[in-house]
């Protein structure tokens, strides 16, 4: 996309400059982002509230991760199709609903379907991801890198600004009242997503991305070396962020510390995620964005390895958060810009969906084996030494790819 058919796109209806484009796309990252990255604080009081062993909350949310995952692909491939700004409607709709009826959830089946199922398949509509496919096919390619980092950036600046309000809100109102709280602010998702329509192609595009089906764009990225290491060394990410996202503020509990510890160390993840994804966006522009993902993953294994050995205090406990910040959502400006630059914005945000899914699978095995080795062996230590190992792989496994366009016969007039 040029310059000017990318500015052309953004200003459609007048006011939606890229600047506009990327500020609402920022603000939906943020509100999405936010809630989701506080419900572990919401394990210890609904388990307590309703006599539910931690295993039961850890299974509403792994399954949460595995349908983000599995709805990705569709709702990415519904907004390459149809618009971003329909996908993210409905998608903001099923997440306020599922954490409204969180809140009257009295038991486990309640609570997969609330807590797992509706919000899901919210978030896999409404979440950063697709506000990144917007981006790319809305913003001059000048600025996509950069805005890819912003925009992650900015679904880091909700867990940083939504964890010490959700700490806060429960101490003051109780979880129930912070759940419905959260579904309210949640409904500011619809009015944004104007700025962030895609409306069909008026013009003739390029002759490959006019003929190019989503079957053929499947084949072809599977077929593709490359993304198959993008994609599997994703699932890393996933298993980490979510472990630690609703396992840290218990297991910090466990060993002495207060749940503001736990709300300030996932806000300082969020805030020191700004810087991390920010510079990853521009690091990503300049150098291999493999090299920049594989520093990531053995940057992350090293610094578990530390928290874990080191004795548990406030103080290291804030370090590994400010440290794990840093490599937090780094990973997905380079991941999303590998997309791009192997296949083209025609289908990016599918295809970075295909990608979410193994984050998600990740995060749904993060999120139930640190419930279920809990309750087995009374303590995270496997699962975080797993983590470790996976962290390795992973760095290893996104060294051999290669950064550059796919190669493509001609494809004929469909």
């Amino acid at each position: 996309m040029t310059l000017s058919g990318a500015g052309k796109a953004a200003g459609a209806v007048g006011w939606r400059t890229p600047a506009v484009v990327v500020v609402c796309g920022c603000l939906i990252a943020m509100i999405s982002f936010g809630p989701r990255s506080s419900l572990g604080f919401f394990l210890t009081p609904m388990s307590q509230d309703n006599n539910w062993g931690r295993d039961v909350f850890a299974m509403a949310l792994a399954i949460q991760n595995l349908l983000w995952g599995i709805g990705q692909p569709f709702a990415g491939a519904m907004a390459d199709k149809y618009g971003t700004n329909k996908v993210l409607v409905v998608g903001g709709i099923l997440y306020a609903t599922g954490i409204a009826l969180m809140s009257y959830s009295t038991t486990p089946l309640a609570l997969d379907i609330t807590a797992g199922v509706l919000i899901g398949f919210g978030l896999s509509a409404c979440s950063f991801t697709i506000v990144l496919g917007g981006f790319g096919k809305l913003l001059p390619e000048s600025w996509r890198s950069m805005a890819f980092g912003v925009g992650t950036g900015a679904g880091s600046f909700g867990q940083f600004l939504f964890s010490p309000l959700g700490v806060g809100l429960i101490d003051a109102y109780g979880w129930q009242s912070t759940l419905l709280v959260f579904a309210a602010v949640l409904m500011l998702i619809l009015p944004l997503s104007l700025a962030l329509a895609t409306p069909r192609r008026t013009g003739p595009p390029p002759p490959v991305v006019a003929t190019q089906s989503i079957r053929q764009a499947l084949v072809e990225a599977f077929g593709h070396r490359s993304y198959v290491l993008l994609v599997l060394g994703f699932f890393t990410c996933g298993f980490q962020l979510a472990f630690v996202t609703v396992h840290l503020p218990s297991y910090l509990i466990d060993r002495g510390l207060t749940a503001q510890v736990g709300g300030w160390t996932l806000a300082i993840i969020g805030l020191f995620n700004i810087i991390g994804s920010l510079l990853s966006g521009y690091l990503g522009g300049r150098m291999p964005k493999r090299y920049i993902l594989s520093a990531i993953y053995f940057g992350r294994a090293l610094s578990i390895v530390a928290f874990i050995l080191l004795p548990t205090s406030t103080t290291t406990t804030l370090i590994f958060g400010a440290v794990t910040g840093l490599l937090w959502l780094s990973t997905v400006p380079p991941t999303s810009g590998l997309v791009a630059v192997m296949f083209g914005t025609r289908w990016l945000t599918m295809l970075f969906g295909f990608a979410f899914f193994s984050h998600q699978v990740g995060g749904f095995l993060g999120v139930l084996l640190g419930g279920i080795v809990f309750e087995t062996w009374g303590s995270y230590d496997p699962v975080w030494w797993l983590s470790v190992f996976f962290g390795v792989m992973s760095a290893l496994i996104n060294l051999p790819i290669v950064e550059k366009p796919v190669v493509r016969p001609a494809l004929q007039p469909a």
